[in-house]
């Protein structure tokens, strides 16, 4: 057993929230894949697959308040946040939910070295793996303790 989570230790839960786009993609696309996605965000990819930015439901519905007669007409670039807060795969969990809680962030794009997306963690899949994690260690050190385990 690892002594430290990373990353890639939850990233059958982090491929599943991955939803991406492409920069000319239109509003209404966006808003329908947010609506289908148990994700509040949508990786939005350069023509190379890299990620340019994200856009939220926030995001979405800040756009169709500023531009209400162009909604249809604006593209994913026009409402993506570009400076986008990210990790990596081999990140430790713990101080990637020490990021995530300092900057207020449920989500946050998990990409490859070549920023490439290749998934989104969400607090709580951050949270479970360090519980069910601790809860082994103490298991262990129990056992061990007891002298049932290490034999």
């Amino acid at each position: 057993m690892p002594d430290r989570l990373v990353v890639s230790d939850v990233e059958e839960m982090t491929r599943r929230r991955l939803v991406t786009a492409a920069m000319d993609a239109l509003l209404p696309e966006l808003a329908r894949l947010l609506s289908d996605t148990p994700v509040s965000l949508v990786v939005v990819c350069t023509r190379e697959q890299t990620m340019a930015g994200i856009v939220t439901k926030t995001d979405v519905l800040r756009k169709i308040a500023e531009n209400p007669g162009a909604v249809g007409w604006l593209r994913a670039a026009d409402a993506m946040t570009r400076d986008v807060v990210h990790c990596h795969p081999g990140d430790p969990l713990e101080d990637v939910l020490r990021v995530m809680k300092e900057r207020a962030l449920v989500h946050m794009p998990v990409v490859d070295f070549g920023t490439r997306p290749v998934g989104v963690i969400e607090a709580r899949d951050a949270l479970r793996a360090l519980m069910g994690h601790a809860s082994e260690q103490v298991s262990l050190l129990r056992d061990y303790v007891m002298g049932v385990g290490y034999r």
